[in-house]
């Protein structure tokens, strides 16, 4: 009989003293507990309090040196394509289209002052695919290409993840090729009717005649 109100007994302790964790909890929510991350000195000094983010209001803060979303500004991108060859998911696509002579001044220079000779109406990138490794970061040699700080990038489609940071519309494209295309023609053109007229065309150096062979050697005497 005795060990049953020992049961008892134990029982209503146990539970009294879980109800009284809960309650001081629950008074303590009242203040909010603080945000020093873990690596912080004074993480095991702040309040016993409050400590669920109230999403999407409040956030964890994430480090600056962290790999995030990636992000291109096209601006100072020179179409190099070196990060879509690097990148090891291959989640970067690139399409470029070279500048006309007409068209370099207003293709313009990257901030560090580099003459672009690239339009790139294609440059996407998707982030569900993207493994936040470095790499294509480190081979751009204008740093066009950077991780931004942005964490927090969910979608309900992931069809969404594909950012474009293209700087041409289809209709320029279009207009862009054609003028290629144009100026091409006009070079082969000119080129043809040089050579009709025995003439070297412009820019390209006349063919260096090949040397007559010279005596085959005999013997030992090629070594000597």
């Amino acid at each position: 009989m005795s060990e049953y109100f020992s049961n008892i007994k134990t029982g209503a302790t146990t539970i009294a003293t879980g109800l009284s964790i809960t309650l001081r909890h629950f008074f303590n929510a009242v203040k909010r507990k603080g945000d020093a991350g873990i690596d912080d000195a004074d993480y095991f000094n702040q309040v016993d309090g409050l400590c669920t983010l109230q999403y999407p209001r409040e956030a964890v803060p994430t480090p600056k040196i962290g790999r995030y979303r990636l992000y291109n500004d096209i601006d100072d991108c020179i179409g190099c394509c070196q990060c879509e060859r690097a990148c090891p998911v291959e989640c970067i696509t690139i399409e470029t289209i070279k500048t006309t002579a007409d068209d370099l001044a207003v293709c313009g220079k990257t901030s560090g002052g580099q003459q672009k000779r690239m339009w790139v109406p294609v440059f996407d990138i998707d982030v569900a695919k993207c493994m936040t490794c470095g790499i294509c970061v480190s081979v751009c040699p204008t740093d066009c290409l950077v991780h931004s700080p942005v964490a927090d990038f969910s979608e309900f489609d992931v069809r969404n993840m594909v950012y474009h940071y293209g700087n041409l519309s289809k209709i320029e494209v279009e207009a862009k090729k054609k003028k290629l295309e144009e100026e091409k023609a006009a070079k082969e053109k000119a080129a043809a009717e040089a050579i009709a007229r025995g003439e070297v065309p412009a820019g390209r150096p006349a063919p260096k005649p090949k040397p007559a062979p010279g005596p085959a050697p005999v013997g030992g005497e090629a070594g000597e």
